[in-house]
């Protein structure tokens, strides 16, 4: 069955009467969603938001798009989250916040604040990659691939050695355009 968002101009479409497409709604630095400053505490509401995040295509503002509607909305951190991770043949798979799962290519990981550990995911999707943050079980999750190197622990993944870069070292940097990328951009 054919959704709104399936037609071509849906992101040209008008707000409905009365209503803006700018929203009071934060997807906060610890993956919680926010409207107008009050937590969203229904988990399903709260797990189909995390489903519906996007990129604006002409604008390349995120936006939430639940194929009927969208709205813009805010992020204080990164739009995805890595729940956890789990080592299959070799293979890591993420367990994303949307409820998706996915293969991760290792292709950087970079650190924030706490310690907190990044990398991109969601290469297929539009608007993609993303930048996801793990949180602090899937970074656990990654001590099959850790090996001490130098006298640090490193993350060695699919034969390339992960140096963890600060986050910071993201700014300028292109993002990797493709599952075939497969450089350390850290």
């Amino acid at each position: 069955m054919a959704k709104p968002s399936d037609d071509p101009q849906f992101f040209h479409w008008p707000p409905p009467p009365g209503r803006s497409r700018e929203s009071s709604i934060r997807l906060g630095a610890q993956g919680r969603f926010f409207h107008a400053d009050e937590a969203v505490e229904h988990e399903g509401l709260a797990r189909a938001m995390h489903a519906w995040i996007g990129k604006h295509p002409i604008d390349g503002r995120m936006v939430l798009v639940n194929g009927y509607d969208w709205t813009y909305f805010q992020v204080d951190d990164v739009p995805y989250f890595i729940e956890g991770i789990a080592e299959t043949g070799g293979d890591a798979v993420l367990h994303l916040s949307d409820g998706s799962q996915e293969l991760w290519i290792g292709d950087g990981l970079y650190a924030g604040e706490m310690d907190a550990l990044y990398t991109w995911v969601k290469h297929e999707k539009d608007g993609g990659p993303y930048l996801a943050k793990f949180r602090a079980a899937a970074q656990l999750g990654l001590e099959p691939w850790v090996e001490e190197r130098d006298g640090a622990a490193t993350v060695v993944f699919r034969g390339k050695v992960l140096t963890v870069a600060p986050r910071a070292a993201l700014q300028g940097l292109p993002r990797p355009h493709s599952p075939a990328h497969t450089g350390n951009t850290g």
